[in-house]
């Protein structure tokens, strides 16, 4: 009967799709640790490390940073005006290393979103055309290429971010997206990446309840379904979608659901207990990610930057607490590189609890290893290993030996003693 009440209450609740797929309330403490790893990130307002994804992330939450909220949105509105308009004053642009990508430029309208504004006047109008610039040559590289120069991830966000402004996109732009879905492996290095399925399924999603692309309508629809069917078949026995940090994006697509039926509620369901359990453990370091679960704590998703509510009540962040050991512990870290000629091998010693990044610097203080990395809103990136600068679709993977893919980036995992890490060479 245990089973039969438990398949009857899930019948019974399949007609609020989006209750289901939300989380329950969760510790207020959890939560409130998780959006003091953001604060540090607040304080550091230089072009290379300002991140429009935590001012999104913070206003979707029931956390606040008070004052730090509104010097930071300042900042990037400085920034991405000076960098993707220009300054009649050369001082203005000399600390643009890079003008911002189309990812980054798509997340900066959603934070102008999340604040209630709309972009408009000769600046905003400006800014919309170069996303839609950005589209159109990415349109162009996937008719050549068969993929955009960026990735259908960037692609989807800049959709994401036109429609929450009411701004619509061209058929033949939405066309390459739609294609993209049917055809998964167009969609991220030869196999299923769910945090683009999921970001696909969001645009789509706005783009419906929107009204746009009326003559598109029933294939937005149909594509909706298929990005749910997609997240859903991508779920591990452990309950993620993907992995646990794909599943944030993953739950806000679902949560967006219009549809009922028993698989996905007993995937949801499955899920949060997933993820509440990774909360207990920290699982959760990343900036990026952060910023991306905590509207799901406080049931929101990104397709609600549609019709913002900027006077929702917020908790205001307090300083985290840390504590540090008298008597740090030193490990040792392998790290090899295999891919090269001769290959590369070295034990260094770092404190524990450090990244990876702190092993490639202690290997490049030592000699003989060099590497090169590029500043991304997920962390920095290896870009060349031992002067081996990554060409076109390929990426230097992190293993842990023998032969498993780290999820992490270089700047958020951190090796255990005695472990071997390899720096691998891959072509996608």
């Amino acid at each position: 009967m245990g089973h039969l009440g438990a398949f009857l209450f899930l019948l019974g609740a399949l007609g609020a799709v989006a209750e289901i797929c939300e989380i329950p309330e969760v510790d207020s403490r959890l939560v409130e640790k998780l959006g003091q790893h953001l604060l540090p990130w607040m304080d550091l307002l230089s072009p290379e490390h300002l991140n429009p994804s935590i001012y999104v992330g913070l206003r979707l939450s029931s956390l606040q940073a008070g004052t730090k909220e509104d010097l930071y949105l300042h900042s990037l509105k400085l920034n991405y005006q000076q960098c993707l308009l220009g300054s009649a004053s050369s001082d203005h642009n000399s600390h643009c290393q890079a003008k911002p990508s189309m990812g980054q430029l798509a997340l900066y309208l959603l934070a102008l979103r999340a604040n209630c504004e709309f972009v408009g006047g000769h600046k905003g109008d400006r800014l919309v055309s170069q996303l839609k610039r950005f589209l159109e040559e990415e349109k162009r590289a996937t008719g050549h290429r068969g993929h955009p120069h960026t990735s259908y991830y960037q692609y989807s966000l800049a959709i994401l971010a036109l429609c929450v402004h009411q701004k619509r996109v061209h058929n033949n732009v939405v066309d390459k997206l739609l294609y993209a879905v049917e055809h998964e492996q167009h969609l991220h290095q030869g196999h299923l990446s769910v945090d683009t399925v999921a970001m696909a399924g969001l645009a789509f999603t706005c783009l419906e309840r929107s009204h746009f692309n009326p003559s598109q309508r029933l294939q937005i629809t149909m594509a909706i379904r298929t990005v749910q069917e997609k997240i859903l078949r991508a779920q591990t026995p452990e309950g993620h979608f993907g992995n646990v940090y794909s599943t944030p994006l993953a739950l806000q697509m679902l949560m967006t659901s219009s549809t009922s039926h028993l698989e996905l509620a007993t995937a949801c369901l499955k899920a949060k207990a997933a993820l509440l359990a990774s909360l207990q453990n920290e699982v959760f370091q990343n900036t990026l990610v952060i910023s991306q679960l905590l509207p799901v704590l406080n049931h929101k998703t990104y397709v609600d930057l549609i019709s913002p509510d900027c006077l929702a009540p917020r908790v205001l962040l307090g300083p985290a607490t840390e504590t540090f050991s008298l008597t740090p512990e030193i490990i040792s870290v392998t790290l090899k590189v295999l891919s090269i000629v001769p290959p590369y091998k070295q034990s260094v010693f770092v404190l524990a609890g450090s990244p990876l990044e702190d092993v490639l610097k202690m290997a490049h203080e030592l000699g003989g290893f060099t590497y090169e990395t590029q500043a991304s809103l997920s962390g920095p990136y290896l870009t060349s290993v031992m002067g081996n600068a990554v060409g076109e679709r390929e990426f230097w993977q992190l293993l842990r030996d023998p032969d498993t893919p780290l999820l992490q980036g270089i700047a958020d995992y951190r090796p255990t003693d005695g472990e071997t890490i390899e720096l691998r060479l891959v072509r996608w």
